[in-house]
């Protein structure tokens, strides 16, 4: 249990405080200008919340567990960031008016970088405990 709260603390605190520098400093203008009135003036924290906390899970139970080497939660950090942010952005560029393919671009990279550094920071943490 130890072993597994080590790595769900590093994995959500590497995916918060990378997302907080893309969302908040990096990519705010981009999104903006990309989607336009579909983004809210605020994100709601509660659905936030219940992202971050739910895909911190799905980071150590699919990859940082499993892992057994740093390069291995990377590799499959990767894949499950591409997985799962295209997911989200190939849906809504299948069924919304005005999803911009740019965005689908920059978010499943963003999304598979994000992860494997999240994984990565969980592994190492998970060595910790």
């Amino acid at each position: 249990m130890k072993k597994f709260l080590f790595a769900y603390a590093g994995s959500l605190l590497a995916m918060l405080v990378l997302d907080g520098i893309w969302l908040g400093a990096l990519m705010a203008p981009t999104y903006r200008a990309l989607l336009g009135t579909m983004l809210l003036d605020q994100p709601l924290l509660v659905p936030a919340t219940l992202f971050y906390l739910l895909y911190a899970v799905g980071c150590v139970v699919f990859v940082v567990l499993p892992a057994g080497t740093w390069q291995r939660a990377a590799r499959h950090g990767a894949l499950l960031g591409l997985v799962a942010y295209g997911t989200y952005d190939l849906s809504n560029w299948a069924t919304l008016h005005g999803w911009p393919v740019q965005l689908v671009v920059l978010d499943m990279a963003w999304g598979a970088v994000a992860t494997c550094i999240a994984c990565v920071v969980g592994y190492l943490a998970a060595r910790k405990a």
